[in-house]
């Protein structure tokens, strides 16, 4: 008999900040995680060793609550950070010294500067210590938002950082990447009707979402050099926290009985999302957490949300430019109070959702075979149905995840241990908490 999944605690991050930890995110390359906290620090921690590697101050007046590291950068890692000061500052790191097994190595991956003491905005002095070769330079503070920094996102291609804020706009900033740290204002969108929690650039295209107090989901593009909202998405019956996109190459798991069954599925499956691209994933006060497919426009078709339905304009734009947004699934109901954040893995295609009741729950999403359509109702579909179905199941629940406290956020990382070869890296969840604790989980299957 199969032993049933289970998410085990493979070890917490220390020392932990003291105060709340909001959002930790993984490096792209490197086996290390950056933690935004109420201290107005950001901490750098290894996962070869879960210990301490650097702290970053100095930059900020008051709580870090978001970070995300730049794409595609060669020898130097470069991360952007947003604060409740209203401001969002960039930071760089030489790391093309010391690199060796895992890459990890320039990072004190054997434990050193695990007293991450050293103030690195100030340029400490660390000449003694041979892994800290290079400290952390703050680069740039860009200036323009006029409250709490809520989220920051960089782009596929790295070249564009879009941030939001208690203040309801969303700007987007682009890296002229000059050599002088310079970032020009590309476009600054204030559709949200309050509090703008979330952004997230589509996995592969300048696309980017949006999610806010006002309960819904905005998608924008540029058109004609000028960025514009394409969808509005108002199906949450609260707060939107969090936003995920699904990897480009995600297939879901299979439970056909023969090989060729499956490869059937998946085939349909490819041809179905060639089509309508990467999926979003969404999570709300709502307690719920949902799916969004894009609509082909060959199908010419209107969705639910879309102006032609609600014969309510949703934006003044050239009606070509609209995207249709249907709800492709609402994962099974798990949490008793608001979910804050969801993860999609890029490797697994599992997705995690964390939030205040403490809760961490993996769902799995499976494919299976769509039963034949209905005769009589085939003249009155207008959308053409998906001739291959998924199916979400709970497979993991732990209860309590971080004690009594609220967890702010969840995100797949890779780690790697010494020795391992490239590829080969085990994949781990790390969650944040209020109590300023970030735990990293691996499953067991």
């Amino acid at each position: 008999m199969a032993t049933k999944p289970a998410l085990t605690l493979l070890s917490d991050l220390t020392p932990p900040s003291l105060e709340r930890a909001w959002l930790t995110a993984p490096h792209p390359t490197l086996p290390i995680v950056a933690t935004c906290s109420s201290d107005k620090t950001v901490r750098v921690y290894s996962l070869t060793n879960f210990k301490l590697l650097s702290t970053i101050t100095g930059g900020h007046k008051r709580s870090v609550r978001t970070a995300a590291w730049k794409p595609h950068v060669n020898g130097e890692s470069v991360l952007a950070t947003g604060s409740f000061d209203a401001t969002v500052g960039v930071w760089r790191r030489w790391d093309s010294y010391g690199r060796a097994e895992g890459g990890s190595a320039g990072w004190g991956g054997n434990g050193a500067n695990a007293d991450g003491d050293n103030a690195l905005a100030s340029n400490g002095n660390a000449a003694e210590n041979d892994e800290e070769d290079e400290e952390w330079r703050f680069a740039v503070l860009l200036d323009g938002h006029d409250s709490e920094v809520k989220s920051v996102s960089w782009s596929a291609s790295g070249m564009l950082l879009a941030t939001c804020a208690r203040d309801k706009s969303i700007w987007i900033w682009e890296d002229l990447d000059d050599g002088d740290n310079n970032f020009e204002t590309v476009a600054v969108m204030q559709e949200h009707g309050g509090d703008v929690k979330c952004v997230a650039w589509h996995p592969a295209e300048e696309c980017l979402a949006s999610g806010g107090y006002d309960d819904t989901i905005r998608v924008w593009r540029e058109d004609l050099d000028d960025w514009g909202q394409v969808a509005c998405i108002k199906a949450h019956g609260g707060t939107v926290w969090f936003l995920d996109w699904e990897s480009v190459d995600n297939v879901p798991s299979t439970s056909s009985s023969t090989p060729d069954e499956s490869a059937d599925l998946v085939s349909q499956w490819r041809e179905q999302r060639a089509l309508s691209g990467p999926r979003l994933l969404s999570c709300s006060d709502d307690r719920t957490v949902r799916v969004w497919r894009r609509l082909p426009k060959e199908n010419g078709a209107p969705g639910l949300n879309s102006s032609a339905a609600t014969g309510i304009p949703s934006i003044i734009r050239p009606t070509g430019t609209d995207e249709t947004w249907e709800e492709d699934a609402v994962l099974p109901h798990a949490h008793e109070l608001a979910v804050y954040a969801v993860a999609w893995s890029r490797r697994s295609g599992l997705v995690a959702s964390v939030g205040a009741d403490g809760r961490i729950v993996l769902y799995e999403e499976r494919l299976v075979n769509a039963p034949a359509p209905d005769a009589d109702a085939m003249d009155t579909e207008t959308t053409p149905k998906p001739s291959v179905k998924t199916e979400w199941s709970i497979i993991a629940v732990v209860d309590g995840a971080h004690g009594i406290y609220e967890i702010n956020h969840a995100a797949w990382a890779k780690r790697a241990d010494r020795g391992s070869t490239d590829g080969q890296e085990e994949e781990v969840l790390v969650t944040s908490a209020d109590d300023g604790s970030v735990k990293v989980w691996t499953l067991q299957r």
